[in-house]
This record gives structure tokens, sequence and C-alpha cells, in this order.
């Protein structure tokens, strides 16, 4: 018998996040294009600069539902054959809005990526914006709106937004509107906010697949290349304020048998030097089912089935200003939310007194950087992580460089960051649940002020 020896692992190949080709076209159209060899699929990702706080006085969700409108026919097709045209090549169209501005997607086949990029440019060079059309999204959002007020999750992010920013701000409004503000949108408003916002020589098309013998300057020329347009003016984008001072907001639901908990402030966002580390020690805090806040409130007490810490971006500017939402969110039953509280901030507590260890900033580490090349295999990831470095004003290589920034960040640099990301006298806490009985528990705790509000 004849033995052979077992097959050996080679030699990892280093992985790095691609770096795109940029370039512009005749009408002042940014392309970053980026070859991912095997990705038959194609991302394309648009960034229009049309934020929300461009939106005009009480008509808040007028971005949301132009966004909504753009795939609801063109001068070439009504909304019927739009849908179809797509259905015929392979091709999804999505968008939505959100504070930095409206963001465009399209998936397609690279074999039918040309007719893809037609259909593309005729959504964002000449959209109908048909009456009935528009009235049927305005009426779909108005259905949406008390879904999500019943929602805890939801209603709890709504709170903390009102919480948080002044009034004034665009930011302390929903972002979709409200069913005052939607009430009031019309075809013509949408037409308005398109006509002032969207425009080639302010938007950027991110390309991501398999490019190999794609004319795709031939193919960009032909179709996004012939969206014409104005050149805009320079608008300011305004600075984020917040109020972190420590307090307390319940929603009441009367009845609830769980209360929804969200935790947050105002913090860096990547353009500061601190993001890799607090990247870092807000996974230890509550990233992963082995973080710390779900070691304690969900694997020694029970209270909960999981808490998660993040950082999540809010706006950049090109100045290089900008704030992340930092918040802690999960559920616990009715009855044991003045405990866990109390044990989530004592959580908070022994972070800073005793620091973060070694082993877990190391698991933190494996974890983000190791599993990078599984989060980027297809084509969409790609395309969406660029654009979302458009959209926050940051280098083409930021998340490259970002790799290997986590990995030089110790385990004091992740402390201090975790520790002034979530300070445990400067957080606003809301909670949804029934106020009759957790108001009292929480006022024991001594971590603010606490104000109920009604549910609805």
């Amino acid at each position: 018998m004849e033995f052979h020896p077992q097959p050996q692992s080679g030699t990892p190949k280093p992985w790095a996040f691609p770096t795109p080709e940029r370039g512009t076209l005749a009408n002042g159209l940014t392309v970053l294009r980026c070859h991912r060899p095997g990705q038959e699929i194609v991302a394309v990702e648009v960034n229009l600069p049309a934020p929300l706080d461009a939106e005009p006085e009480g008509l808040d969700g007028v971005a949301t539902i132009m966004a909504r409108a753009l795939n609801e026919g063109t001068d070439k097709h009504d909304a019927e054959e739009f849908a179809a045209e797509l259905e015929r090549c392979g091709a999804t169209l999505d968008s939505h809005a959100d504070h930095p501005g409206v963001r465009v997607s399209l998936e397609v086949p690279v074999s039918r990526l040309p007719k893809g990029l037609g259909l593309l440019a005729d959504a964002l060079r000449a959209p109908a914006f048909p009456d009935g059309e528009v009235e049927r999204l305005v009426a779909n959002r108005l259905d949406e709106i008390p879904h999500e007020l019943a929602n805890p999750a939801r209603r709890a992010a709504k709170e903390l937004s009102r919480e948080l920013f002044p009034a004034e701000s665009r930011m302390s409004r929903p972002r979709q509107g409200t069913e005052e503000t939607v009430r009031r949108i019309d075809a013509a408003a949408v037409r308005a906010f398109y006509e002032a916002h969207v425009r080639p020589a302010t938007a950027t098309a991110v390309v991501v697949g398999d490019l190999e013998g794609v004319d795709l300057d031939a193919a960009l020329a032909d179709t996004l290349g012939a969206w014409t347009g104005t050149a805009a003016e320079a608008r300011p984008m305004p600075s984020i304020s917040a109020d972190d001072s420590g307090r307390v907001v319940i929603v009441d639901r009367p009845g609830a048998v769980q209360t929804q908990v969200l935790i947050g402030r105002i913090g860096p966002d990547r353009h500061d030097s601190v993001w890799p580390a607090q990247l870092l020690g807000v996974y230890c805090l509550g990233g992963t089912l082995t973080s710390r806040l779900d070691r304690v409130l969900r694997e020694e007490k029970g209270y909960t089935y999981g808490v998660r810490a993040f950082g999540q971006v809010l706006r950049s500017s090109a100045e290089g200003t900008g704030a992340a939402l930092l918040a802690i969110s999960g559920s616990v039953a009715t009855d044991v939310t003045g405990p866990a509280l109390a044990d989530l901030w004592q959580v908070l507590r022994v972070l800073a007194a005793e620091g973060l260890t070694d082993e877990e900033r190391d698991v933190a580490v494996r974890n983000l950087v190791g599993v990078a090349p599984l989060r980027f295999e297809t084509s969409d990831a790609v395309a969406g992580t660029l654009a979302d470095q458009v959209e926050q004003f940051l280098p083409d290589d930021f998340q490259g460089r970002l790799y290997a920034r986590l990995a030089e960040a110790g385990t004091v640099e992740a402390t201090a960051a975790a520790v002034s990301a979530f300070p445990a006298d400067r957080l606003v806490t809301v909670l949804v649940g029934d106020a009759s009985q957790i108001a009292d528990p929480v006022r024991e705790l001594g971590i603010g002020d606490v104000k109920v509000v009604t549910g609805s």
C-alpha cells in the first residue's frame, strides 16, 4: 500500500482592502472603479449630496420620497416598464436618504452592465416623478410611521435623537419625516428638491466587480456621462452639537413585559485619530457575545438575550469634522430593569477603574482584522465601503490603513477610548417600557433625572 503525505496548507497570501482608481467624466461626475476578479455581479453605488438638513422647512421626509421615486419611471419608461427593464437584465436598483445625502445602489451581471448603467443613468438624469406614484409613496410612508412608533427599538431611537440634539437641528427629528411633514409632500416638492440638489458635478459613482474585458469608459460615457446638469453652489454643513448630560427618559408603554434600552451620546467620528482605538474598546465592551456587557448581563445574570455597544457615523464634512453616535442597546425583562441598569453601570465603572485586559484586546483585533477578507468577499460590500468613505470625505485608502492602525492600537489606548466613549456620568438613557413598574427603581440608581413621556 502506498502512503501519501498529508497535504500541507500553503503560506497565507497577504490581504489588503482594495484601492480604487479615481477619475472624472466630462460632465464632472467622479468615478471610482475597482476590479475584483471573479465577481460577476457588478455593484454600483452613487452618492448624491442631498442631505437631510437641506430639506425645506416643514417638508422633512422629502429626500426619502425623492429617493424612493427615482425608479418609479423616467422620460423613457413608466414605473411598470422601468421595473420590467430592470428584471430583463437581472438588475436591482435601490435608493435611500440619510443625513449625509442620498445613496443609489445598482447590482447587475457584468454581461448586462451597459444596460444596467443605462437604466441607472435614466433614473438619475430624467426621473419622471409622476403625481400618482409620488402620492402612492407618500401614502406608503404614512402607513409605515405607526408601525415604527409601535416598534420599541425604533421608538427609542427617535426619542434619543430628540433628547440629544437641539430642537432646531435636523438630527433631532425622524430621518424619514413625521406624519405632519410627510402629508405636505407632493410631486412638485419632490421635483424641486431633485432640481436643487441632484447633478453629476457633485455626484460620485463607485463601480466594483470583475471588469476584465469590459470597456467601462465607453459604458460610462454613453450612460452616466450623458447626464447633464449645472454646477452646485458650495453649501456649508451645519456643525453637530449635542447635550449628553446624564439623564433618563422613559417612553411609557403600560403593560409592556420588556424594557427596550438605548443609551447614547455623541463622540469622535472616523476623522479623529482615536477612531481605531475607540473601535477596539467599544468592541471589547459590547461588540460580540463574549464581550463584557454580555458576559455580565446575559451569561451571569440572564437579564437579556444580548446587549450591544457600537459607534455609528452620523455625518462628516469636507473640513474633516463630524460626529458618531456612541450607543449601547438591548432589551431586558420589565421586572429586572433596575438591576440590569445597575449592573450595566457597574461594568462601565469597573472598565474605568481596572481597564481592559490584553486578552480582550487581542481577541478584538483578531475578530475585527482577521475576518476582514470574509467581510469583503462580495462586490457590493466593497462598493458600499468605498461609497461610505466618499460620503464621509475620507481618503480612498482609509479602510486599508484602518486595519493596520487597529493592529497597532494597544490595550491602554483601547481602554482610554472606551472609557471616554461611555463615561458613566455623561450618558442619555432612553427606556421604552412600563413606567409604573420601572420609574422608581431607575430613580434609585442615581444615573440622572428621570422624565416620563407618552408612548406615541
